[in-house]
Parts: structure tokens; sequence; C-alpha cells
């Protein structure tokens, strides 16, 4: 299964890879043409909570035979009974064009999701017991237009893992919640955090949230998501975020559209500062080097396994809100042009997410012992 997971996951980047270029060399319109859906989109009916309560609408549960999520590298064990739940929404792998909302049965993207999971979930199975559902994931190809249709293929994703959050909540009991999510992912996780979590009773159970490879405006989005910026390494209740780059970076593509979009209150997010977390020192705005990397995930020379090094990779945030990484080792070579490390944003620092998860879950416990023996 490992060997799966990283050819799988080199296929995925290839495939990026070759839209990136062309995009580049043939345009917006080429790539358009090859990527987003030409079909009428399909309105269908919500997905009802109730029906998470099967199992089979998971890709990792608790109670999953063959969970993707259990997976670790050499040298490393799942905690053998997890203090807290972890909620991850995987990034988008659902490739077709020929619809714009991926099935719930569709074995290939259900297949690289599981993949995903073993790369980036797995991250927090020391800490947490790891539920990721299924969802309607809008395709690739809505990222690379403004047509209506891909909002109502968003919209449709979103219904689908806020309905599962909803059953999530009901079945994990009342442990801490730690929730994490990627790309598309991380973009479903900033609306649930508005609508499912700021003002509600269950944000103080919330350990963390990662928001990982999409960006989150300090002013724009922040204040509708009910939690803070982390700004400590051992802060709890908060939220984190980064998107990778190598040296020199070139964001452009990143940048252009982020300056051209608002929050979801019209709020404008042209020229306003992103998080910037920096997961080697579980702070915002830092620089640490290699040496404070517990660990970056590589794949072997064959591909048929993964191991973790340590001390391979510096990090530090820049003005723009952008982790920079200067040169790091090869992953590869499997990268977006302009340097982006985005498919890397967990691996790179896969050993430093498990002891942030792990730092910021004994701190959330203290607190809550404190708030437990204040008198009444």
């Amino acid at each position: 299964m490992a060997r799966k997971f990283l050819y799988v996951v080199v296929f995925l980047i290839v495939l990026a890879i070759a839209g990136a270029f062309a995009y580049r060399f043939w345009g917006a319109e080429m790539l358009k043409m090859a990527m987003v859906p030409s079909a009428r989109f399909e309105a269908l009916p919500a997905q009802p909570a109730a029906s998470y309560r099967d199992v089979r609408m998971w890709l990792a549960r608790p109670d999953k035979p063959g969970n993707p999520a259990l997976w670790t590298p050499a040298g490393y064990t799942r905690g053998a009974t997890p203090k807290a739940a972890v909620f991850f929404i995987h990034p988008t792998s659902f490739l077709e064009r020929s619809r714009w909302n991926a099935p719930l049965d569709n074995k290939e993207a259900n297949d690289r999701a599981e993949l995903f999971l073993r790369g980036q979930a797995s991250a927090l199975n020391d800490v947490g017991a790891v539920w990721a559902p299924r969802y309607r994931q809008a395709t690739f190809g809505a990222f690379l237009t403004t047509q209506a249709n891909a909002a109502k293929a968003l919209d449709l994703a979103y219904g689908d893992v806020a309905a599962a959050f909803d059953a999530f909540v009901a079945q994990a009991g009342d442990r801490p919640i730690i929730l994490a999510g990627h790309s598309q992912g991380s973009l479903h996780l900033i609306r649930l955090l508005r609508e499912k979590i700021a003002g509600k009773p269950i944000a103080k159970r919330i350990v963390a949230a990662y928001v990982i490879g999409w960006p989150v405006s300090r002013t724009a989005d922040l204040p509708a998501l009910g939690l803070p910026e982390c700004r400590t390494a051992d802060q709890s209740g908060c939220i984190l975020s980064w998107q990778s780059f190598a040296e020199p970076a070139d964001p452009s593509l990143i940048l252009d559209t982020y300056n051209a979009s608002s929050s979801v209150d019209g709020v404008a997010r042209r020229g306003t500062a992103m998080i910037c977390t920096n997961p080697l020192t579980g702070m915002p705005d830092s620089i640490a080097p290699a040496d404070a990397n517990r660990g970056t995930l590589f794949p072997s020379s064959d591909l048929s396994t993964a191991t973790i090094e340590p001390k391979r990779v510096a990090a530090r945030c820049d003005s723009r809100g952008l982790l920079l990484i200067g040169n790091p080792p090869s992953l590869g070579g499997y990268v977006l042009p302009g340097n982006n490390y985005h498919v890397y944003d967990y691996s790179l620092f896969w050993a430093n997410v498990r002891a942030d998860a792990a730092r910021r879950l004994a701190s959330f416990g203290t607190a809550a012992a404190g708030h437990r023996r204040q008198p009444v």
C-alpha cells in the first residue's frame, strides 16, 4: 500500500505540473479547455447528516477497517489511546471534466484521497482519532474558472462536509477536537469555522485548526472564523496556516487570485496580510533553521516506502505571508511553477506538525483542568 501511495502522489504531481506548464506556455484558455467541465451543473439533493452514520461514508474513521490515516513512517507509531478527535478534509482528488462534482462512489477519486490521508492526516494520528469524510468534492477544473457552476460545485461539496461534521460531533464523543485540511479541504474548513464554530459552544472544544495550503487573510477572513491566529507555540484554540515556496519564489499566480478576491462577507483581500505560521516554531512571521525541522517525509529511491529525515528543510515567513523554505533537498523534483511546494505543505514538516498538535493538545488539557479547578 505504501508503494501505491507514492506512485499515485507522483502521478498527481506530474499531472499538476503538466497543467501548470500548459497554463504558462499556452495560456489559461487551453488549460480551461482541458480541465473545466463542459457539462451542465447537476443540482443534487443535500446529503443528510444521518447518512454519515454509515462507516462507508468515511475514508477514515476509528472503527473503519484499513483506516488510511493510521499509516506512519518507520520509527513512528500511532497513538494507542488518542485523546482528541480529528476532523480532516482532504484536498482535491477528482480530476475529471465529465461533471462538476465527484460521485461519492468514484473509485479513482476515493483511492487518491485515501493516499493523501496517508501523507497528511497521518501526522495527527498520534494525538487524535482521525475522521475524514467522503464528500462530493468540486473537480479540479472548478478552480480554473469564474463560471457560476464552479461556485455551485463548491457549495455542493461544502454541504457534504458540513453534514459530515455534524455527524462527527454526534459520534466522536466529548473529546477535544482538532480540525485540519489541505487545499480544497482548507477552503471548506474556512467556511466550516465561520458557520459551525464561530460563536458556538463547540468553539471551546477546538484545540487547533490547521488551515493549510489555502490563504487566510488576517483582516478580511480571520474576524469571522471564531478563533484567533496562533501566536505562540503552545497556544490552543487557534488557527494555523501556511503556503510553502522554495526560493526564488514567484507566487504571482497565487497573489493575483488572492488580491482579486473577497471574503464571504464581501471584504476585499487585496493588500491584506495572510496568516503565515512557521511550522518549525509554531509561531507566525518567524524564522527557523533546518536544525529545527524534526523530520520531512521523503520517498525511498524505489518509491516503495517513505522515511522521515530531520534537519533537511528550513522555513521563514516573508512579508507577503508566504512560507519560504530556501533551497530544499529534492523531493522528486515535482514542484509547481514559481517554486510552489503546495503539494508538500504537510510532508515538508510532517514531524513538526505531529509535535505541534501534541503540544497544543497538552496546553488545551492544562487550560481545561485549570478551568475546572476554579471555585464556583
